[in-house]
């Protein structure tokens, strides 16, 4: 017996975006890091059955379950703005493997000046990458302005690291621990802006609740940047700042001080025990799409909005972005 699709709207979350838990859900979905080694082939059928489902011309036989599980690989491998295939290292879904990986190092690496320098380096050439990935892509980001974000924050990031490092030289051992967790933070607060400098200054799209375009806001732009770096921040802080916690007391262990060649393995394996959760939590902190009263709004877009709609438009929506 075939799935009755009439009433079904493949654009509509399974689970209610109002709410927090609703949120962690949705993106523990798409953020599913097994996402990442679906083949080439599998991602295309998957947008295929995407805009048919929107166009109403899903072909016979097609069940439910198998329009879900395209929209979990549409919404993982594919720009919700221009429904393009973004990179696979920028992708959420990625979040996992690579975060745990190169945080795992950053926390293992940090007596030494080179290695704070490349893992930092590192750190911040992927998180580059994964910031221009899920921008909101209505605003675009010209080669210069890359290059200047991606310069500011590795320099900001090793700056920090490194300043903090010779500080806490006489500090208990636990403090220079904290240190990668203060370099990343401190990345983020100017990466995600600079490299989203295009939205600030000339504002980002804002959209009626039928996704008709109305203007163009700064002030949504900086809303949606913050709750960008507080999501990314706090996507690290659990592991960078328990994981240091945990090996200061793991490595006083007769039996870990003959394996250290295992410190490094373990604390990429625990920092992936992080991350497996943080990653959906630090996402569903906001809505993606965001909901901003026009009251709040630049004047003159407040009064563009007034003259053309009236009151019919109290509220405009935007994409903040990952």
């Amino acid at each position: 017996m075939e799935a009755d699709l009439s009433g079904f709207n493949i654009d509509v979350p399974r689970w209610d975006q109002r709410t927090f838990l609703g949120r962690v859900k949705h993106f523990l979905n798409i953020t599913d890091p097994r996402t990442v080694f679906v083949s080439e082939r599998e991602l295309d059928w998957a947008k295929v059955m995407v805009e048919k489902s929107r166009m109403g011309i899903v072909p016979p036989g097609t069940q439910v379950e198998q329009l879900l599980y395209a929209k979990k690989l549409y919404d993982s491998a594919f720009h919700p703005d221009t429904g393009e295939k973004m990179n696979i290292i920028g992708r959420m879904s990625f979040q996992l493997p690579g975060g745990m990986i190169i945080t795992g190092f950053m926390l293992q690496f940090y007596r030494t000046m080179p290695a704070v320098i490349f893992w930092q380096w590192v750190n911040q050439s992927f998180n580059a990458l994964v910031n221009y990935t899920n921008r909101n892509a209505a605003s675009p980001t010209s080669i210069r302005q890359m290059a200047l974000s991606y310069f500011t924050a590795t320099t900001t990031a090793v700056a920090t690291a490194v300043g903090m490092n010779m500080l806490t030289k006489r500090a208990p051992p636990l403090v220079g621990r904290w240190v990668p967790f203060a370099a990343v933070a401190a990345a983020n607060c100017v990466n995600i802006p600079m490299m989203r400098q295009q939205e600030l200054i000339q504002g980002i799209c804002v959209k009626d609740r039928n996704q008709n375009e109305i203007g163009h806001s700064r002030r949504a732009a900086a809303i949606g940047i913050t709750q960008v770096v507080i999501s990314r921040i706090t996507m690290a802080a659990p592991g960078m700042i328990l994981l240091p916690v945990i090996m200061e007391r793991l490595e006083k262990l007769h039996f870990m001080q003959k394996v250290k060649v295992l410190h490094a393995p373990l604390q990429v394996m625990l920092c992936g025990c992080f991350l497996i959760f943080m990653v959906p939590v630090a996402c569903g902190l906001f809505p993606q799409i965001c909901e901003l009263p026009v009251s709040y709004l630049e004047p003159e877009l407040q009064d563009t909005i007034k003259a053309k709609y009236g009151e019919l438009v109290p509220y405009v929506y935007f994409n903040k972005g990952l």
